[in-house]
């Protein structure tokens, strides 16, 4: 059996050829996109490498390298400056803090009821043995002021003695006050007068030393800054005069002339003082006025040393503030003439209205030709605003030419 074969013959309808047109205008649109990114790349490749910085511009020259590191060294060094500056300024804070707060302390410190807690009265042992000592010592402990039992130069002898605020290595911790008190019995201070009566006479004989005076100059010359009081203790008002002048005139042949003279000479030659008490009551009354004495002296000192301006602020006390440019100038010199007796407000307004300065004054006094021109000088002028005019006369006028003039400081002006 035979096949015959023949071939297909395809028909191509118009729907085919309007895919085959529809496929080749895509394939048509896709290359020309695709050309025309391709197209793009290379067209804006060029131009992105032409707005990029070539290496050579890229690359700095060592001069502007050396002033970018200059200007950095010089902002990081001013940063240090400031914060060193800033932490100065801290720390003189801190030191200014410090000061004020350790002036108040040592101001507060300085308070009599504070002083008080930092003194030790410091009592002779030998004075225990006297009776009436324990009036004393009673006393000091119901004020709950500190007191110690130890050895003093001078026999039946008080001193004082206070801490010292900050201690060295090598301080004590105590400083001793320059007040020293002895008590004295009567027989004591007979010999201690008979002992000054010799040397007196004798025209400066040493003492001896075994005498009271003998002890007490010792003691006072290892310490020359001490003030001495002694307490002679008697028992009766009456006898601290006439039977201490009658037993020294009985005993010793003087009289009672001699025992003031001995008085005075210790007080102005041995800057001792002698206290008559009456028993250990009087002496516990002159310990306590001395420690009460001591705690208020550094204070007092203290406020003492505060120095006032010459012209206060403020109106009280008829002060004139004067500023810096002079201001205030005028009513001082005003003040100054007022200070005269009988004179015044209007009259030296009148004065200071025709020689604004002292100096103006001066300066006319010289010109004038005789001392009697200068004496009358202001006599002419008029014042004004005391009812009716008047002048200021001669006599305040030659009271003001002395008050300028005057070399004798003693010179009264009336």
């Amino acid at each position: 059996m035979t096949t015959s074969l023949k071939p297909t013959i395809w028909e191509i309808s118009d729907s085919d050829t309007e895919v085959d047109e529809e496929s080749k205008s895509d394939l048509e649109f896709n290359g020309s996109a695709k050309d025309s990114t391709v197209r793009n790349v290379f067209v804006q490749t060029p131009s992105d490498e032409r707005d990029r910085p070539s290496s050579a511009k890229k690359r700095r020259s060592k001069e502007e390298i050396e002033a970018d590191k200059k200007k950095a060294t010089q902002r990081r060094e001013a940063r240090e400056k400031n914060r060193a500056a800033k932490e100065r300024e801290k720390q003189e804070k801190r030191k200014q803090q410090q000061k004020r707060k350790e002036a108040a302390q040592h101001l507060n410190s300085l308070k009599p009821e504070n002083y008080l807690k930092c003194l030790t009265v410091c009592i002779d042992p030998a004075l225990l043995q006297q009776r009436g000592c324990d009036v004393l010592l009673g006393t000091l402990s119901s004020f709950e002021w500190r007191y110690s039992i130890q050895q003093q130069p001078l026999p039946n002898s008080i001193t004082w003695a206070r801490d010292l605020p900050q201690l060295a290595e090598d301080d004590a911790g105590t400083v001793a006050e320059d007040q020293l008190v002895q008590v004295l019995s009567p027989s004591e201070f007979l010999d201690l007068v008979m002992s000054v009566k010799r040397m007196i006479d004798n025209e400066g004989e040493e003492p001896v030393g075994d005498s009271v005076l003998g002890l007490i100059t010792e003691g006072l010359k290892q310490d020359a800054g001490k003030v001495a009081t002694l307490l002679v203790t008697l028992s009766q008002t009456e006898y601290r005069r006439h039977a201490l002048g009658e037993t020294f005139q009985s005993k010793y042949g003087g009289e009672n002339l001699d025992v003031e003279e001995v008085l005075v000479y210790l007080q102005l030659d041995k800057n001792i003082f002698v206290f008559f008490v009456d028993g250990w009551q009087e002496v516990t009354d002159h310990v306590c006025a001395v420690t009460k004495s001591l705690s208020r002296r550094p204070f007092k000192q203290l406020t003492e040393q505060s120095e006032l301006p010459f012209c206060a602020d403020g109106s009280w006390a008829s002060g004139v503030r004067v500023e810096k440019d002079g201001c205030g100038l005028k009513q001082v010199w005003s003040k100054q003439i007022q200070q005269l007796n009988r004179v015044s407000q209007a009259t030296a307004s009148c004065v200071t209205a025709a020689y604004p300065s002292p100096q103006l004054l001066l300066q006319a006094y010289k010109a004038s030709s005789s001392d009697e021109e200068r004496k009358k000088l202001l006599a002419d002028l008029a014042v004004k605003g005391e009812g009716k005019e008047r002048r200021v006369g001669p006599e305040i006028s030659t009271r003001v030419y002395r008050c300028l003039t005057a070399r004798n400081p003693e010179l009264v002006l009336d």
